[in-house]
């Protein structure tokens, strides 16, 4: 079985998280840029972390057999602080960037005027960079939310089937996948959807254009949920096919439409992928 994490925070991840990803099928993913949990208190340290995410992270990932892509932007919590505007005055230069795959996240956190702002300015940012959209809907007033987010998409201009809205649930599915934009979810313990949820959405809507993701970050949570939620589709009745379409060809027809999907051939055997790996050897 093959799998793409379409969203998912390495950042706060460990390396025996890659390991077991890699171990679990997991041989491709796209970490957004997010929100670190703690305010930044100004530009340089976004540059900072845009860098790592395009430097340090695809080298980590690449120990493992992993192929790593992100997406840049200033994501909705943080367009809400003052500091942290001239942010989208230096996305430009990252969104030139080979391995970006997508502007995000994108969207609304508390539905202030500050993220409409920053919701609006970078989705043209994406309309002159010809890259997709990765967009965040809020965890309250889930459905207001995401109404709003489809009103202030078809006002932007962008071609829906150019904008992934993600962490939806059984209130939100169907009014984005009626949109025309594609529909992802947050597979996550406690929070946003479970396998079983998920297993019965795909049932009923089925499995276009459906993006199923881990969000794994350095909240209580678990990278090997799409691995997961795969089984939990076989244990269902559904068949190979439309486990590989919904954990692996979706999210490459997505993000392959960035122009920058470069998927390797497969990852060297389990026996080679440690030699000389620095990480695992403790720097040696």
């Amino acid at each position: 079985m093959r799998i793409f994490d379409p969203h998912i925070h390495m950042t706060s991840r460990t390396t025996d998280d890659y390991e077991a990803m890699y171990a679990a099928g997991v041989r491709a993913l796209v970490e957004p840029s997010f929100w670190l949990g703690q305010p930044r208190t100004s530009v340089d340290s976004f540059t900072d972390y845009f860098d790592a995410l395009l430097g340090w992270e695809p080298f980590r990932a690449a120990q493992f057999g992993i192929q790593h892509f992100c997406t840049v932007a200033l994501n909705p919590k943080e367009a809400n602080d003052p500091r942290c505007a001239g942010v989208l005055d230096v996305l430009p230069r990252y969104l030139a960037k080979d391995r970006v795959v997508a502007v995000g996240e994108i969207g609304y956190d508390s539905m202030t005027p500050e993220e409409d702002d920053a919701l609006a300015r970078q989705l043209e940012l994406a309309v002159e960079h010809d890259l997709p959209v990765l967009v965040h809907t809020p965890h309250r007033d889930k459905a207001v939310g995401t109404r709003r987010t489809l009103d202030v998409v078809r006002e932007s201009g962008i071609a829906p089937e150019r904008v992934l809205v993600d962490h939806l649930n059984e209130l939100t599915v169907a009014m984005v996948a009626d949109s025309g934009c594609w529909t992802g979810f947050s597979i996550y313990p406690h929070t946003k959807m479970s396998e079983d949820r998920m297993v019965r959405i795909l049932q009923e809507h089925g499995t276009a254009r459906m993006l199923v993701n881990s969000a794994a970050d350095w909240g209580r949570s678990d990278p090997l949920k799409t691995r997961r939620t795969a089984d939990a589709m076989l244990a269902a009745g559904f068949d190979d096919d439309s486990v590989d379409q919904v954990m692996w060809r979706n999210p490459v027809a997505f993000y392959g439409q960035s122009g920058r999907l470069d998927l390797e051939d497969a990852a060297p055997d389990d026996a080679g992928l440690y030699e000389g790996n620095s990480i695992e050897r403790g720097g040696e």
